[in-house]
């Protein structure tokens, strides 16, 4: 007999015991089913926590027993309070005065928590009836403490030159625990990057190297698991420029470096620049005849047309910061425009030298027009002035072939014009022939042609002498 012959009835056996051990324990766990969060509870130190738990059964009890224990590891759990259903509560003396339990609400309330309480609490329900059913859950609680409103230390507190030193904020808060710290620039997040550096824990925010770009309003957001509180904005001091520098004024009229006014006028001129500490240092001066000479000092300059020697002057303005030790310097063309409409195109001229250009090239594109109409509705002159350019030798070359008694009657140059078709395109280009080709009668297309016979002046005068 085959040794798996033999075994095949106890193997049937033993699967059917499963089968009923995990009926039975099915039907245990839907039972009693027991509820509790799953995720950490935070509580705040001094203040009372409730862990609540949930628990139902579909089945007849006659008794229903709630225990709770607490957790610390590696220490073992311990018991905190117990009690039946119905019957009293009994909990641990060392904890009566912390702990609370209401039944037939399994939920737990801890009073004043502390850091002690940090641990986790085990909730362990058995019910009665036919049989005890247990039903067990662990809840985990952590405890801390409020963060203040964090403040900001700001090193050096006097102010940083831009490419030339660095910035270290310090951010910290007087109570709290867990604390995590966020810097905010403008509002938003700042990240570890090319100027910025952050230590372990981002509580130190380091800008290297210092740079205009940099400037913003810094605050500082300190949180923990129960609390987060923002410091108040903070604005370190670079100092950086002069950039940009220029030279504006409320009236008159700019075109890139060049600034004109009426005469009579008084033009305020202002220049100003992008920089820190504002109220830099400027100068004016006067550029003529290859030399210049100082003005004045300050932001702005007067120009009164009646002062301006020349049509066109030059001013410049220097702009200085002590702070960084940088200056940038720029100049401006004044000139001087008559007044008056009678002027307008000499005020143009002035202001815009490329429409002189346009003018000049538009008016050469009309007159190249106009030649070439007068050239095509001009063709009887034009050929006169080809005939009569051509040397003498070229009118002995005709051959004369006609019908007259005397060939010599015919003699001379046959001009064929030919006339437009009423699409104003010639058919054939004005051409010249001599009297023997005219008699060989060759037919042109039924062009229109108008023939126009020229004698030269030495053949008239030979036949007037004869």
């Amino acid at each position: 007999m085959r040794q798996d012959a033999f075994m095949e009835p106890f193997s049937t056996t033993f699967c059917d015991l499963q089968c009923k051990i995990c009926v039975l324990l099915l039907g245990i766990c839907s039972a009693l089913k027991l509820t509790v969060p799953s995720h950490t509870i935070r509580g705040i130190k001094g203040q009372s926590l409730t862990l609540p738990v949930d628990y139902n059964f579909n089945i007849t009890v006659s008794n229903i027993q709630i225990i709770w224990l607490f957790e610390k590891p590696p220490t073992t759990p311990i018991f905190l309070i117990g009690c039946l259903v119905n019957h009293s509560v009994v909990p641990d003396l060392e904890y009566r005065h912390k702990i609370a339990l209401k039944p037939p609400n399994a939920s737990l309330q801890i009073r004043s928590l502390n850091f002690s309480d940090e641990g986790n609490y085990i909730i362990k329900i058995n019910i009665d009836g036919n049989r005890t059913i247990p039903a067990s859950a662990k809840v985990q609680v952590t405890v801390d403490v409020p963060v203040t409103k964090p403040v900001i230390y700001i090193e050096p507190f006097a102010g940083v030159v831009e490419n030339s030193g660095n910035i270290t904020l310090n951010c910290t808060v007087e109570e709290g625990t867990r604390v995590a710290y966020q810097w905010l620039k403008n509002g938003n997040p700042i990240e570890a990057g090319t100027i910025y550096s952050l230590s372990a824990n981002n509580s130190t925010l380091r800008i290297v190297p210092v740079v205009k770009e940099a400037i913003g309003n810094y605050s500082c957001l300190a949180e923990n698991p129960v609390s987060a509180m923002e410091s108040d904005v903070i604005v370190p001091t670079i100092y950086y420029g002069p950039y940009g520098l220029t030279i504006n004024s409320d009236n008159g009229q700019k075109l890139g470096d060049y600034f004109t006014f009426n005469k009579g006028e008084a033009v305020q001129l202002y220049c100003s620049a992008d920089s820190n500490p504002p109220n830099i240092f400027y100068s004016w001066t006067q550029r003529a005849d290859n030399s210049t000479r100082l003005i004045k000092y300050g932001r702005s300059l007067e120009v009164v047309s009646e002062k301006v020697m020349q049509k066109t002057e030059e001013y410049r303005c220097r702009a200085l910061n002590n702070k960084t030790g940088k200056w940038k310097e720029t100049h401006i063309f004044v000139i001087m425009m008559p007044k008056g409409l009678e002027q307008l195109a000499q005020r143009e001229k002035y202001l815009s030298p490329l429409g002189i250009i346009c003018g000049i090239s538009l008016f050469l594109i009309v007159s190249m027009f106009l030649l070439a109409l007068w050239k095509r509705f001009q063709p009887h002159k034009v050929l006169q002035q080809k005939l009569q350019t051509r040397p003498e030798a070229d009118y002995r070359k005709a051959q004369t072939i006609s019908g007259h008694e005397n060939a010599l009657d015919d003699f001379g140059i046959y001009e064929f014009v030919a006339f437009p078709d009423a699409a104003g395109i010639s058919r054939v280009s004005s051409w010249s022939v001599s009297v023997s080709d005219a008699a060989q009668g060759q037919e042109f297309n039924g062009t229109v042609y108008e023939v126009i016979r020229h004698i030269p002046e030495q053949y008239q005068e030979r036949q007037e002498g004869t």
